[in-house]
């Protein structure tokens, strides 16, 4: 029987780290947004408290590098601090939608500045601790070029353009890991892409468009192991650890985008379980797998915590080896175009004070939830709960 050895724990926290600019011109840094940056130390020190030691956080490269090949850690180091201090194994985004000002991303300076943005990460990483590393080189590369290729989202804010940024992340990415690999041999490459379902419209018949779209999915990891586009540079050795995001918005029709409902029920026949989506990638590559990223928003999040355990169970009695599993975010975020909307989706939310600081408000329902769901996987064999009642977590903290 398979037990999780990459990460420190089964189940794994994120903290919202875009750091792209939106469609109104401004430079996100969800990091400071969320005072992250300010209470890593406790948010790092409650995670242990549920359970969880290992992390998704980021390397915030526009931060780090503000001027070609000047490198200043500052942003960063509380980050590392802080794992330190609590024994959090960190999985270390290091572009998340986000590079340094007056960088074209089309020229070859991106790739070049990009491996060595890599190489200097991993050296400061290395001169810290002695524990093995982990990296995610580029976040969401088929959602990256989607996003700021074809739907004008974030910058450069393109149309048609996103198979070309999506391959020339490809090529960042392969000198990324590169780069890693000549500062420490032992890091781990972690490549997380969304899982997503696309199926024809009601009455189309349109199945070949609905079919190649879904298909299209797969194209990031495919170039980066070489089996796709191999003047890339791909090798299979670089698909090393692959994590897969989901959301209830993971599922829709094509062309129109219509979602799939996930909430309604009687569901929609149409709707594909998660355990049959990580099947089918772990099958195509046979790589360790875990879930990179997953979650929901109010009152829905117990409910879809649990249908998500249910899921993993059914995956790894399918014979998936399962790693992990990361709920992202772990604290609330807004919408990256209107400041003014949470999301209501983490573990904890986020209410302001007099002081400004954005107090952790921990969800009850979600927590108890999350609570219940450690033990169904442990008693599979995957992970391990708080030995206490949720309920004794703080609730309400800086």
């Amino acid at each position: 029987m398979h037990r999780p050895t990459i990460f420190s724990s089964f189940w794994m926290a994120g903290f919202e780290s875009a750091c792209h600019v939106n469609r109104k011109g401004a430079r996100l840094d969800m990091i400071a947004a969320t005072q992250h940056d300010r209470f890593v130390d406790g948010d790092y020190a409650r995670l242990r408290q549920m359970g969880m030691s290992s992390v998704r956080d980021t390397a915030r490269w526009h931060l780090i590098e503000r001027s070609p090949g000047v490198y200043d850690f500052s942003s960063m180091d509380p980050m590392l601090a802080a794992a330190r201090c609590h024994r959090i194994q960190v999985i270390w985004d290091l572009c998340h939608y986000g590079w340094p000002d007056g960088l074209d991303l089309f020229s070859t300076s991106f790739v070049d500045r990009f491996a060595r943005f890599c190489t200097a990460v991993a050296t400061h990483v290395r001169e810290q601790s002695d524990d093995v590393p982990s990296y995610t080189p580029i976040n969401e590369v088929s959602f990256f070029a989607w996003a700021s290729g074809d739907a004008g989202w974030f910058f450069p804010h393109g149309a048609n353009q996103g198979g070309e940024i999506k391959r020339q992340l490809i090529r960042a990415c392969v000198a990324g890991i590169e780069a890693i690999w000549a500062v420490d041999a032992r890091a781990r490459i972690v490549t997380v892409e969304p899982l997503i379902h696309v199926v024809p419209a009601a009455g189309r018949k349109d199945a070949r468009g609905a079919a190649d779209y879904r298909n299209s999915q797969f194209e990031a990891w495919d170039m980066l192991s070489g089996a796709m586009a191999p003047e890339l540079g791909g090798d299979s050795r670089y698909l090393d650890v692959m994590g897969v995001n989901f959301y209830h918005d993971n599922q829709w029709e094509h062309p129109a985008g219509k979602r799939i409902v996930w909430h309604i029920r009687p569901r929609d026949a149409r709707w594909l379980p998660f355990h049959r989506l990580i099947k089918e990638a772990y099958d195509r590559y046979r790589r360790p797998i875990f879930v990179g990223e997953t979650s929901h928003v109010g009152s829905g999040r117990a409910e879809w915590l649990r249908e998500m355990a249910d899921e993993l169970c059914l995956a790894i009695d399918a014979g998936v080896p399962v790693e992990g599993v990361c709920l992202y975010p772990i604290i609330d975020r807004f919408e990256w175009d209107n400041p003014s909307h949470w999301h209501n989706s983490g573990l904890w939310d986020l209410e302001k004070n007099r002081n400004g600081e954005l107090i952790r408000v921990l969800d009850q329902g979600y927590a108890a939830e999350l609570w219940n769901s450690q033990l169904k996987l442990a008693h599979k064999g995957y992970g391990s709960y708080p030995p206490f009642a949720i309920e004794t977590a703080d609730s309400r903290v800086v």
